[in-house]
């Protein structure tokens, strides 16, 4: 049967499904590189033995299977930012098949292994725009689809507008296109609903809690009280959180060079504009609730140690900023010298941005159970920072601590991932600035 006379729901679930997209990827980005270069530089097919030959090369090999294996990882990262709140996947696909193409070069040239640059370019090229071409086809059939089990407080996904929302009329999975299941599973939905959730897992669908749902399309925690019903377990995984670590002494190390230039021509940017010290110091409340000294760029013509709230604060139009410094706070670089706190491990480079210790207090006598958020160690860039930017008065701090607190709560590498890609964005557009 041909394609224009696929149903609707099938059409649908072929081009969301994995083996669409492995295929799709497979042909333009892997296979179709190798044919084209193997004709021009092959012999042009002329004998089966040069083609071959060329073929075989250990270049032609490893760069091949490198490709192979930096394409299959970006299709998961892609995949499972899907499900990452406000997440445009398609501002997401060069920025990841880069990052993964980058890292095989990066592999290939550490190890002296040999590779064939223009197959990996072409290889790079042809994901890319596959990728883009599966993206534009899911576009036209409608992004994730959300099937509303009737009971219970699931009423309160259909208030979002992010996303298709329809209600399930009997408790069946025939007809059902590729889709999420939402469900209040907290309530008394009945023997036949039951079985349905319990039959859709097994068979590979997601099935979400309503809440689950309502975080993942905004981004936020709902916070009425610090529970374990709203939370899960109160402690973030501690295996990541050490794996974390590692992973950001390895960056220290990458990024240390290029950070030691770039401090250096700030710092003479800092001395001619305005007289005063090169570094910033002030104490912020960190990781466990346990204060340390930060360490910036000078932005102000005269800073203060954080234990005064007024000062604490900067508005859009703070007259302490200089020139130079209002630059680096647009691109961010006045953030800089908390790399040698993140070797100290008092910072990520990810996590809930560290507040003054006169602001903290502040907030934690406005706020219940704001504390919460020093579960994880502060980070340069968060995902506060990234949706919401630079705050200051107690109404938006509440808007704040909900994203902070969903990332203590959905605390991974794959949301790390994303903040990272919308943190290079920040620094281009300025965002939150202040």
């Amino acid at each position: 049967m041909s394609a224009p006379f696929l149903s609707p729901i099938v059409r649908r679930g072929l081009i969301h499904s994995l083996r669409f997209e492995l295929a799709l990827v497979f042909f333009c980005g892997l296979a179709l590189p190798l044919l084209m270069l193997a004709f021009a530089e092959g012999g042009r097919f002329k004998s089966f033995a040069v083609t071959y030959s060329w073929l075989n090369q250990s270049g032609v090999i490893n760069s091949f299977i490198g490709s192979g294996f930096a394409a299959l990882a970006s299709i998961i990262i892609l995949r499972r930012m899907r499900y990452l709140p406000g997440v445009a996947v398609a501002r997401s696909i060069l920025p990841v098949f880069a990052l993964a193409f980058g890292l095989l070069l990066g592999a290939i040239t550490g190890l002296r292994l040999e590779h064939y640059n223009k197959l990996i370019l072409f290889c790079f090229l042809g994901s890319v725009i596959a990728r883009f071409a599966i993206t534009a086809m899911r576009n036209r059939s409608k992004g994730l689809l959300y099937y509303v089990v009737p009971g219970g407080r699931s009423e309160v996904v259909f208030q979002l507008r992010s996303a298709p929302v329809f209600i399930l009329k009997e408790p069946t999975l025939e007809g059902l296109p590729d889709c999420a299941i939402v469900a209040d599973l907290h309530a008394d939905l009945g023997g036949e609903w039951e079985r349905f959730l319990a039959e859709a897992a097994i068979s590979g669908r997601p099935v979400y809690h309503y809440k689950h749902v309502w975080e993942a399309e905004t981004g936020k925690v709902q916070i009425d009280h610090l529970s374990e019903n709203s939370f899960g377990a109160l402690v973030p995984s501690f295996a990541y959180q050490k794996l974390k670590r590692g992973i950001d002494l390895i960056f220290v190390i990458a990024m240390l060079p290029i950070v030691v230039v770039l401090l250096v021509i700030c710092a003479i940017m800092i001395k001619r504009d305005s007289a005063g010290p090169v570094f910033f110091r002030q104490w912020r409340m960190g990781y466990r609730g346990r204060a340390f000294e930060v360490l910036k760029l000078r932005t102000m013509s005269h800073g203060h140690n954080g234990e005064n709230r007024e000062l604490s604060i900067t508005s859009s139009e703070d007259q302490r900023i200089t020139k130079v410094g209002a630059l680096l706070r647009r691109t961010r670089l006045d953030e800089l010298p908390q790399i040698y706190n993140i070797i100290r491990g008092e910072m990520s480079w990810i996590g809930p941005r560290p507040e003054a210790i006169s602001l903290s207090e502040w907030y934690e006598g406005e706020i219940p159970f704001y504390r919460y958020r020093h579960m994880v160690r502060p980070g340069i860039s968060g995902w506060a920072q990234v949706n919401q930017g630079h705050v200051a008065e107690v109404g938006a701090v509440s808007e704040k601590l909900q994203y902070d607190f969903y990332y203590v709560k959905n605390l991974s590498y794959w949301l790390d991932i994303l903040i990272a890609l919308r943190t290079v964005k920040v620094v281009f557009s300025g965002f939150g600035a202040k």
